[in-house]
């Protein structure tokens, strides 16, 4: 059992110490390629309408691959997934199907019932679920009816088609094993729970992604039909990266080879150097073409066709192993299954010894579903901006104003395993999801949480003027600079679970961020007055207007969110630099440097008047527009812009202080000789300790504090049954108007799903709960509770008359937000909604989706399904408070045990 317990942590450590390669292979094909603006090769930038899912059958993609339960090498050179046909379907399934952003009524939307069921962090077990139904699939009429469908009506599901009554679907299971790094065993388990015999056509599918008719010189690899003993057949893959490997297949399937080229017939283009296709095996298997695939056995895809027929209830077991040839074992699946359950067994070891004691099982399994949701969605990414822009006709030296989008970003290969927001609805990395993710994954991977933040800070990612990329859709907006607490975070739980913090991490680190620093201090400081802007801040329709375009009254915004993300920055920089300041006493003038911005956007924030984001009589921040004739007015909608000014918080402990004594010198004589500024800030040095002797840093003083928790505690407003709503409620029945140009525009309680195209209209923040934001109003709570303890106590909820200290307000915040997954009374999981076959049906209700958002009133799932990055971040939640819970019990049991002690010797005396 010692060596089960330790397998995986033992995977971990060969891969960090001595670059054992466990994570070649892993999970890193997309979900969807096609309609990205990667594959968008339009004159308009269409790039939905410009490829869409009917072509994607057809067409070469450039720059990746997509499959069902794909797993692959790290570079997607060699890819591996199933293809599905269920005799009746119109097409082979061999992606999975949703609607373009123009095609449904809230935006891009997956039409699939598929889970991640379980994942480890070197991929040596994996396990992930498909539900197909027997009845040919409803394309059509889930495009007709959702695109009929308006904004204010609930999108048009699979399950509502009907497709599903009486459990006529199959279950398509799929295992991953590996017996060594190279050495990877698929187990797919297939299970008819209709009422009638049914036959599902299953093809494991292997072939290379397609670099030769891009980059000719790399040459063509090659796949064939080799020699195998009888109850098998193998086909064996060439490439001259990745060597000679073998793909043993179970049984006798028919093997179907052709090549993964554009079929010209279908897509207007020059053909590839095969008459044998991409879609070849639709051919051959829906269409009954026997010439659509090459009879010489060969090409660069290829696939076994099983024919799986199976009575009600019944099941089939099909086993693969892909394996380099020289460690290709005679007999491939002598062994198979041991070495499978083997491999879950060390997953089940690994994911007890993450989940804290306290944890009931139902929250162990929220906390595995969600990690191992996100160890899925890791994915190859390949971008070369210089040659796509070139490819686009763009050329860096070209000085006029091109409308292709990205044209600034020339600098930029991404060429690397990211995590993605969601493989089919974002299946590009985002620059404050990825740190939302690092957050998360620091759980249970630190060093892939470390590796993905640095990332972005490479050369071939951060611009050269200093700015994150933001995502590809355009990589020049502007995501809130979370970058840095992300690393801190990662250092601080690295720190905490190997006794010793990376400096290399983090002074690495702290260069680049140091760039994006002065990048928002030079192009989101419009008038050198510490007030930011920064257009929509990923909070896409939260404002009155759309943040990111001219504004219809001229003038500009100086945002709340804006500056307070600001402000957290500087503390983040600020903690960074006194950390390095242990080994290297230079970084002082760093710290110094981020103290003294954080009193100037301090100051700026929090000034008085008419022009100023605090509005007194409200007690709340709201974003302040700029008119042309200099004149300003607060725009009044309570919403998460004006909570995240509490964000702005970090305690500071005595032994920082005393790293950097100049620094803190430096300080208290600013304070000395500007006393005006303390009016600007939360009372902090001498005088004004909290507990432990803390010192803290922070926007918000306590009266504002509890002025502000006041709404954010009132299930009236902010808090709602599953977390702090990103808008008030209050807005429900009074709804914020601005005209401007003869025009309304109204801000509404819209606890579901947008009712405006407003930034693309794909999410909504004028009433869900998300998660990333939720997060960081805990970590302030916290932080305000390390400096007050017990001194400050707040009702919870308003009007309760309930009191408590504002660790037990985090704590109340963690458990609503968990609550949103967990089992209730009734035996229901909020986040299925009101969906009877959801609820009811264990086989669904316990298969978990962590979505984008959460709708604010009854905690149901809303957005991109599959978002497992910063909706991840329960886990995140459930290990804190364990933890918290075993440290405060250990504490209480240290001070029994000393007052036990103290009790005999005062009897013996």
């Amino acid at each position: 059992m010692a060596t089960t317990r330790a397998a995986e942590r033992a995977r971990l450590s060969e891969a960090r110490d001595r670059r054992v390669p466990w994570r070649r292979w892993g999970p890193y094909l997309s979900e969807r390629q096609w309609g990205t603006v990667r594959e968008d090769y339009s004159a308009n930038g269409d790039a939905w309408n410009h490829f869409t899912h009917d072509q994607a059958r057809s067409r070469a993609y450039h720059w990746g691959e997509d499959g069902l339960a794909g797993f692959s090498d790290d570079k997607q050179r060699l890819c591996l997934a199933l293809a599905l046909w269920n005799g009746r379907d119109p097409i082979l399934k061999e992606r999975l199907f949703g609607l373009a952003n123009g095609e449904a009524n809230h935006g891009e939307d997956v039409k699939e019932y598929y889970w991640y069921l379980d994942s480890t962090p070197t991929h040596a077990y994996m396990r992930w679920l498909y539900r197909y139904p027997h009845a040919a699939f409803p394309y059509e009429a889930l495009v007709r009816e959702n695109g009929r469908r308006t904004r204010t009506e609930p999108e048009y599901e699979l399950v509502d088609t009907g497709v599903l009554d009486g459990d006529r679907y199959f279950d398509v299971q799929v295992e991953y094993a590996k017996a060594s790094p190279e050495d990877v065993l698929a187990r797919i388990t297939v299970t008819n729970h209709g009422p009638e015999p049914e036959t599902l056509h299953l093809l494991p599918t292997l072939w290379f992604r397609n670099t030769w008719a891009w980059w000719p010189e790399k040459g063509v690899p090659s796949l064939r039909a080799g020699e195998a003993a009888e109850g098998r057949r193998v086909v064996e893959a060439s490439h001259p990266e990745l060597g000679p490997r073998r793909l043993h297949l179970e049984g006798a399937p028919e093997l179907l080879f052709t090549g993964n080229d554009t079929n010209p017939e279908r897509i207007p283009g020059p053909a590839g150097p095969s008459p044998y296709v991409k879609d070849a095996f639709h051919a051959r298997v829906v269409g009954g073409r026997v010439d659509a695939v090459n009879p010489a056995l060969e090409g660069t895809k290829a696939a076994g066709w099983y024919r799986l027929p199976l009575p009600p209830g019944g099941s089939a077991v099909v086993r693969l192993r892909l394996v380099p040839a020289g460690e290709d074992p005679g007999r491939p699946f002598q062994g198979f299954d041991a070495v499978v359950e083997e491999r879950r067994g060390e997953a089940d070891a690994f994911y007890a010894s993450i989940t804290p004691a306290s944890a009931t099982p139902d929250q162990a399994l929220v906390l595995r579903k969600a990690l191992s949701g996100m160890l899925w969605t890791k994915q190859y990414y390949f971008f070369d901006a210089d040659l796509w822009l070139e490819e686009h006709g763009v050329s860096p030296l070209d000085a006029s104003a091109s409308p292709v989008r990205n044209r600034h970003w020339f600098h930029m290969v991404n060429d690397h395993v990211l995590s993605m927001p969601d493989k089919w609805e974002y299946p590009w990395y985002a620059a404050w999801d990825l740190a939302f993710h690092a957050v998360a994954l620091s759980g249970v991977d630190v060093d892939l949480a470390k590796d993905q933040l640095e990332l972005l800070l490479q050369e071939s990612y951060l611009h050269p003027s200093g700015q994150v990329p933001a995502y590809e859709w355009n990589f020049g907006d502007v995501n809130p600079p979370v970058h840095a607490w992300a690393t801190l975070f990662q250092y601080r739980m690295e720190q905490a679970a190997r006794g010793k913090g990376d400096l290399t991490f983090l002074r690495r680190s702290f260069g680049k961020l140091l760039l994006n620093f002065t990048w928002w201090v030079n192009r989101k400081d419009r008038s050198g007055q510490n007030v930011f802007e920064g257009g929509f801040l990923g909070l896409d329709n939260i404002g009155v207007f759309d943040r990111s375009s001219p504004l219809p009254t001229g003038g500009y915004l100086e945002q709340a969110d804006g500056t307070a993300w600001m402000a957290v920055f500087c503390q983040n920089m600020l903690e960074i630099a006194v950390e390095l300041a242990a080994e290297d006493p230079a970084y002082e003038d760093f710290a110094a440097k981020f103290a003294e911005h954080f009193l100037w956007i301090a100051a700026a924030m929090n000034k008085g008047g008419a022009g100023g984001m605090w509005d007194e009589e409200d007690g709340f921040y709201y974003d302040v527009l700029r008119l042309p004739d200099g004149s300003a007015t607060r725009l009044k909608v309570r919403s998460m812009v004006g909570l995240l000014p509490l964000c702005a918080t970090t305690v500071l402990e005595p032994w920082q202080r005393e790293r950097v004594p100049r620094v803190a010198a430096a300080f208290r004589e600013r304070l000395r000789r500007m006393p005006e500024i303390l009016r600007f800030i939360h009372p902090t040095g001498e005088g004004h300790l909290g507990h432990g002797g803390r010192g803290i840093a922070a926007l918000v003083g306590p009266d504002r504090l509890r002025r502000i928790l006041a709404r954010v505690l009132d299930p009236d407003e902010f808090l709602g049954p599953h977390g702090i709503r990103s808008l008030s409620r209050f807005h429900a029945a009074h709804p914020y108007a601005f005209h401007a140009g003869g025009r309304e525009y109204r801000v509404g309680y819209l606890p579901a799903e947008s009712d405006t195209g407003m930034f693309g209209g794909n999410s909504n923040w004028r009433g869900p709960v998300w998660f990333p934001v939720n997060a960081l109003l805990i970590r302030a709570l916290l932080q305000f509770h390390a400096y007050y303890g017990d001194d400050l106590r707040v009702e919870c909820p308003t009007g309760s008359g309930r009191e408590m200290n504002l660790f037990e307000v985090a704590r109340e915040i963690s458990d609503r937000l968990q609550r949103t997954f967990l089992l209730d009374a009734r035996g229901r999981r909020p986040f299925l909604g009101g969906k009877e076959r959801f609820q009811a049906d264990p086989r669904w209700r316990d298969n978990l989706l962590f979505h984008e958002y959460f709708d604010g009133d009854d905690g149901s799932g809303l957005g991109a399904s599959h978002q497992t990055g910063w909706t991840g971040l329960v886990a995140t939640l459930i290990q804190l408070f364990g933890d918290l819970d075993a440290a405060r019990a250990l504490e209480v049991g240290k001070r029994a045990a000393f007052d036990r002690g103290g009790a005999r010797q005062k009897s013996k005396k």
